[in-house]
């Protein structure tokens, strides 16, 4: 079995393509052969050893991942030989195959081939959980939705049109940012172009936003911070831009703000019910044909380290996918 493996902490540059043993399956588990796996910063993040989540050394990279049960243990009841299925294996994602627990299998939804697939999970549940859950999202809201041109960012977008929101969606990048008024942006900016602030003012009625979603970070949050209603509510998804904003906590006393973290796949481990319900809703949402994954770049399993480096010089929009055909 061929992998994407990671013998030391560094930039994408140290993982090696290796051949390992096929892992051995026991009760409760399926083998599944990987033909489609996306990449996420966190996957970055974890090579560097920067990440939350720490894996021993050594360990084979990625975990948002697509493909088919190829073999089942003999207690196995939810999946079978040939059924199509999405899963999250940390770490373990850049593989040809990988042996899970049956029970973490999902269905691919039946729109979706496998690349769209590998682009799906981890973006739209983020974005469905932040913006629904943490955020309140209610229709006819302003929300301001940071990053918009990447994987969570353009999730967001789809999600927050789908729920009735009034959407400002900035970028640093022109061209992405049309692909991203595609999706559903009421208005682009391009925070390229200096400060945001006045335009979000002005395109608000001087209100500001009810809702921001910041996957960013950085000078970008410093800047939502300044373009908030009354009451409004600042979702922090995460911090693309490399560094982690500080804030003078009396803004948020005078104006009333919520400042509100969002992990996902934590919040899901710690509540489980809550967390199948927004899975399924996802999931219903994606075989109803109302959500569209993008990806910029489709690479060989091989150039895993050159998708990375795609992600890092935000060459993408949307996502990075790497098929292991």
């Amino acid at each position: 079995m061929r992998a994407i493996v990671c013998r030391e902490l560094g930039p994408p540059s140290v993982l090696r393509l290796e051949e390992l043993p096929e892992p051995s399956m026991g009760p409760g588990q399926a083998r599944v052969k990987i033909n489609a796996a996306g990449i996420n910063f966190p996957d970055i993040l974890t090579v560097e050893g920067v990440y939350q989540h720490k894996p021993s050394l050594p360990f084979i990279a990625g975990f948002e991942t697509a493909g088919e049960v190829i073999e089942t243990a003999a207690d196995v009841e939810n999946v079978k030989p040939g059924d199509r299925v999405l899963m999250g294996v940390r770490p373990g994602g850049f593989a040809e195959q990988a042996v899970v627990d049956a029970d973490i299998l999902l269905p691919t939804p039946e729109p979706f081939d496998d690349v769209t697939a590998a682009a799906f999970r981890v973006t739209y549940i983020t974005a469905y959980h932040c913006l629904l859950q943490r955020g309140g999202l209610k229709a006819g809201e302003w929300v301001l939705i940071n990053g918009a041109t990447g994987g969570v960012g353009l999730a967001a977008v789809e999600i927050a049109k789908i729920h009735g929101a009034k959407i400002i969606a900035t970028g640093g990048d022109d061209g992405k940012l049309e692909v991203v008024r595609k999706y559903g942006a009421d208005h682009v900016i391009n925070y390229q172009n200096g400060p945001f602030r006045d335009q979000v003012k002005k395109i608000t009625g001087g209100n500001g936003v009810n809702l921001v979603y910041d996957p960013v970070g950085g000078d970008v949050f410093d800047q939502s911070l300044r373009c908030m209603a009354w009451h409004g509510r600042l979702v922090v998804v995460g911090f693309t831009s490399g560094r982690i904003p500080e804030m003078s906590i009396n803004y948020a006393l005078i104006k009333g703000l919520s400042i509100i973290g969002c992990r996902a796949g934590e919040a899901r481990r710690n509540d489980p019910e809550a967390g199948d319900k927004e899975l399924a809703d996802v999931l219903a949402l994606a075989n109803a044909g109302k959500l569209h994954p993008y990806v910029s770049h489709v690479l060989p399993f091989e150039n895993a380290i050159e998708g990375m480096q795609l992600l890092m010089d935000r060459k993408v929009v949307g996502k990075v996918v790497l098929t292991m055909g």
